[in-house]
């Protein structure tokens, strides 16, 4: 498989810059991204043409198969049974991974509508990142004529950052458009 433009970029401007901003001595110390997660939600979608449509973009976006995910648990409110088709998954690791967040940082969230950056707030504590995408149309593998529905989807980037400011130091050498301020 070719090798990422974002990853070669990683291997030499952002292991080198992080070892001299943190003091790491061994190149294994510094923390590095370990899987990009995908997820599209449906709710509970009755007609099987939300959940194909779904399935069918996120795979158009990822290069990957994704998977059904189900309903854990009944919840009557939400009219949800226990084993329900809710969303659609995929997890991206390595190559695939550098490729497809190269593509989102680059070209997907610049076509995002008022775009002034990724909230910088949206780490959990252990170095991951998450955040929201309210539209598939920005995505350039997706056909704009195609789309019947709209999907949101959800992206959490997993890193082995031991903190939030490690993870949002990696992620800002990375090219993430972290918003300044409010």
């Amino acid at each position: 498989m070719m090798k990422s433009a974002l990853y070669e970029r990683y291997k030499t401007e952002v292991v080198p810059e992080l070892m001299k901003r943190r003091g790491y001595k061994n190149v294994m110390e510094v923390p590095r991204l370990l899987k990009v997660v995908i997820n599209s939600g449906v709710g509970t979608a009755k007609d099987k043409e939300v959940l194909t449509a779904a399935t069918e973009t996120l795979a158009a976006i990822t290069g990957q198969k994704p998977v059904v995910t189900k309903a854990r648990r009944a919840i009557s409110n939400f009219k949800l049974r226990e084993g329900m088709n809710v969303g659609t998954c995929v997890t991206l690791r390595r190559g695939v991974m550098y490729n497809f967040l190269n593509r989102l940082i680059n070209i997907a969230l610049p076509r995002v509508r008022d775009f002034r950056g990724v909230p910088a707030t949206s780490f959990d504590g252990a170095g991951n990142y998450s955040f929201g995408l309210n539209d598939q149309s920005v995505f350039t593998e997706i056909d704009l004529d195609k789309i019947k529905h709209t999907l949101g989807m959800d992206i959490t980037l997993v890193t082995t950052a031991k903190t939030d400011d490690e993870a949002r130091e990696l992620l800002t050498l990375i090219g993430m458009p972290f918003a300044t301020g409010n």
